[in-house]
C-alpha cells in the first residue's frame, strides 16, 4: 500500500508490536538491533532473529540480514528485515521515511528531529517539536499510546504498571553482574520462591506466582539491577506468545500519528 520505508529502532516486544501492526498496515519495515539484545519478551520480539536467524510473531517472519542491500528482497518475500546497526548506519545506505526510537531508554541518547523526515519517540525522553516529531505515551492508564504533538511523555517512575494489583514484584532484576544462566522456560508456571536461575552464581527467585512471561536470553551478560525476566500472574500461558494489549496500544498510536502525518502534508502538497 505504502512506499514509505519504516525504521524501528529495536526489535523488543513494543518494538515489534509497532514494526508488526505497520507491516500488517502495508508499509515497508526495518528493524535495527544491537549485537546482542537484551531482551525480555523474546517470544514476541523480532530482536530474536539476531540469535537464531529468524522468528514468527502472530504469523509475520522477521529475518536476520547481515547487510543493507537484503533489506529490499527481505522485504519482498513478506519478512521484516532486521540487522545490527546500533548506531543507525542504515540512515546512510539507505532512503529512510520514518525512523521510530523504541529502544525505551527513558532519555534522548541520539535522536534528533532532523535524522529522517518523520521520527517518532516511544515512551520518556524525548520531546516533541524538538527532539522527535511525535511522542507515544507508554505509560499504562488513560493515556496509553497517546499520540504527544508537542511535549514529553510521562516520567518514568520506575514502577511497571500494575497487573491484578502488582507492580515490581512481577519483575525479574539481576541480582549482580555476570553471566546469565536460566534454569526455567518462557511458559513455565511459577510458584513464590521458585528458582529461576542465576547470575554469577546468585540466585534470581519468584516473589509471586504465575507464568514466566519473559526472561532474558541465556548466557548473556547483564548489569546489577537489569530487568531479566517478568511473570504474569494471570497465569494464561497464551499471553507469552502474543503482542501484549499495551503493545497493540502503543503501536496504534504509532500508526495513527503516522496516517496523520501524512494527511496533514498531502494537504500542504509536501510529502505524498
Amino acid at each position: 500500500m505504502f512506499e514509505d520505508l519504516v525504521v524501528v529502532r529495536s526489535g523488543g516486544d513494543l518494538g515489534t508490536a509497532i514494526a508488526h501492526k505497520l507491516f500488517n498496515s502495508g508499509f515497508k519495515v526495518a528493524i535495527t538491533e544491537i549485537e546482542k539484545p537484551l531482551v525480555v519478551r523474546r517470544t514476541v520480539s523480532f530482536a530474536q532473529a539476531i540469535f537464531q536467524g529468524s522468528i514468527t510473531v502472530e504469523n509475520i517472519k522477521g529475518l536476520k540480514v547481515s547487510n543493507y542491500k537484503d533489506i529490499e528482497n527481505t522485504l519482498k518475500e513478506g519478512c521484516i528485515p532486521v540487522i545490527i546497526d546500533p548506531y543507525l548506519n542504515i540512515l546512510k545506505e539507505c532512503n529512510i521515511d520514518i525512523l521510530i526510537d523504541a529502544t525505551l531508554r527513558k532519555k534522548n541518547v541520539d535522536m534528533n528531529v532532523n535524522m529522517a523526515p518523520f521520527t517518532i519517540g516511544v515512551g520518556p525522553g524525548f520531546y516533541a517539536s524538538k527532539d522527535v516529531h511525535i511522542v507515544i505515551e507508554t505509560k499504562r492508564g488513560h493515556n496509553l499510546g497517546r499520540i504527544i504533538y508537542e511535549g514529553e511523555a510521562e516520567k518514568n517512575t520506575g514502577i511497571p504498571g500494575a497487573i491484578m494489583s502488582y507492580t515490581i514484584e512481577r519483575v525479574l532484576r539481576s541480582p549482580a553482574f555476570g553471566i546469565v544462566k536460566s534454569k526455567l522456560n518462557i511458559g513455565d508456571y511459577v510458584k513464590k520462591g521458585d528458582v529461576i536461575g542465576s547470575v554469577a552464581g546468585i540466585d534470581f527467585k519468584a516473589e509471586i506466582d504465575g507464568v514466566l512471561r519473559g526472561l532474558i536470553m541465556n548466557g548473556v551478560y547483564v548489569q546489577k539491577g537489569l530487568k531479566i525476566g517478568d511473570i504474569d500472574p494471570r497465569e494464561n500461558r497464551e499471553y507469552c506468545y502474543s503482542i501484549s494489549d499495551k503493545g497493540r496500544a502503543i503501536a496504534g498510536g504509532v500508526l495513527e500519528a503516522i496516517l496523520w502525518r501524512k494527511s496533514f502534508l498531502r494537504r500542504s502538497n509536501v510529502w505524498s
